[in-house]
C-alpha cells in the first residue's frame, strides 16, 4: 500500500477516495476546492469530498501547495477542478482519472459531451497527470457502451464504478506497481463545460438531438412565458405525423425535420415533477399554444 494525497471535488470523486481508504492506502492529505456560498442564506457549503474526508478522518485542505509537504509517493486526482502546476507535479507525481477514452473528451464534461454528441461508447483512463489538460500517457483504461436512453448521471455512475476498480487494480503497489504507460493515441477532442443555453431545447433541432440534451438532467423550455423543465422525453408511439416544431399532440412535441419527442416527466416554474399528462390535464393547452414560444 502507499501513501497518497488525493485531490477531488464533487460528489463523482467521493467513491474513489472510499476506495483508496478501504483498500488500506495511508491517504495523508486530501486537497478539494474551498466551501461555496449555496442557498438563499448564502451559508459556506463544503465540497462532496471535503466531507467524505471529514467522515473519514482524513486531513483535508483547500491549499493546493499543501500537498507537496504531505510525505506522499503519489497524488491521486479524480475530478479536482484545476490544472496542477509543474512546480507541484515536480515534486509530487501524480495519477489522474478521466472519464472518457482519452484523447476523446478532454477537458471539464466528458460524460456530458459523449451523450450530447451521440457516442456509442465511453469509458475511464487512469493516467500520468501532466500540466497540459489531459495529455498524459494513460497507465489503464476500461470502456462500456452508452446506452440509447442512460442519462449522464446513470453514465457517470458507472463510470465511477470503473474507475474505482482500475484504482483498485492498478494502484494496489504503488507508484512502483503502476503498469507501463502508453501515449495517447488518435484526434484529440474538447469537452467544455456545458453552458446554461446549451440546456433549453430548441424545437428546431431534430428530436434524436433533444432526447440528449434531456438525457444530461437539466433541460428545459418555455409554455406562456415561464420555464418548463424537461426531465425525462423519449421516442412517441407510433402514429401520425408530427406536429410543427415546438406544438402539442397531446404528450407529443414537434421537432425539427419532421420529427417528434414525447413528453414523460416535466417540472413546471416554481412546482414539482409530475408526469407530462397531469401537466397537460392540468394547463389546458390551446391550439396556439407552443412550447418554446
Amino acid at each position: 500500500m502507499a501513501r497518497l494525497v488525493y485531490l477531488g471535488t464533487p460528489e463523482t470523486a467521493v467513491a474513489p477516495l472510499h476506495t483508496l481508504v478501504d483498500a488500506g492506502h495511508d491517504v495523508a492529505l486530501v486537497v478539494t476546492r474551498p466551501d461555496r456560498r449555496r442557498g438563499r442564506g448564502g451559508a459556506l457549503v463544503p465540497s462532496p469530498v471535503k466531507a467524505a474526508a471529514a467522515s473519514l478522518g482524513v486531513a483535508v485542505t483547500d491549499d493546493l501547495a499543501a500537498a507537496a509537504g504531505a510525505g506522499a509517493e503519489l497524488g491521486v486526482v479524480v475530478a479536482y477542478g484545476r490544472i496542477v502546476p509543474a512546480a507541484l507535479l515536480e515534486r509530487l507525481p501524480m495519477v489522474n482519472l478521466h472519464f472518457s477514452l482519452l484523447p476523446r473528451w478532454r477537458g471539464a464534461a466528458p460524460v456530458e459531451r459523449a451523450i450530447l454528441e451521440g457516442d456509442a461508447e465511453t469509458g475511464v483512463c487512469l493516467m500520468e497527470v501532466e500540466t497540459g489538460l489531459d495529455t498524459g500517457p494513460i497507465y489503464a483504461d476500461a470502456a462500456t457502451p452508452i446506452g440509447d436512453e442512460e442519462t449522464a448521471d446513470e453514465l457517470a455512475a458507472r463510470l465511477v464504478d470503473l474507475g474505482c476498480g482500475l484504482l483498485a487494480t492498478h494502484l494496489a503497489g504503488g507508484r512502483a506497481g503502476l503498469p507501463p504507460a502508453r501515449e495517447q493515441a488518435g484526434t484529440p477532442s474538447y469537452a467544455e463545460k456545458l453552458l446554461a443555453h446549451e440546456f433549453e431545447l430548441d424545437w428546431s433541432r431534430p428530436a434524436l438531438h433533444l432526447r440528449r440534451v434531456v438525457r444530461l438532467g437539466r433541460a428545459w423550455t418555455t409554455f406562456r412565458g415561464r420555464r418548463l423543465r424537461v426531465l425525462a422525453a423519449g421516442p412517441p408511439p407510433d402514429g401520425g405525423p408530427a406536429p410543427p416544431p415546438g406544438r402539442l399532440a397531446g404528450t407529443v412535441v414537434g421537432a425539427g425535420e419532421g420529427t417528434a419527442l414525447e413528453l414523460r416527466t416535466v417540472q413546471p416554474e416554481g412546482r414539482r415533477a409530475v408526469p407530462a399528462g397531469d401537466w397537460l390535464r392540468g394547463v389546458r393547452p390551446e391550439p396556439a399554444d407552443r412550447l418554446g414560444g
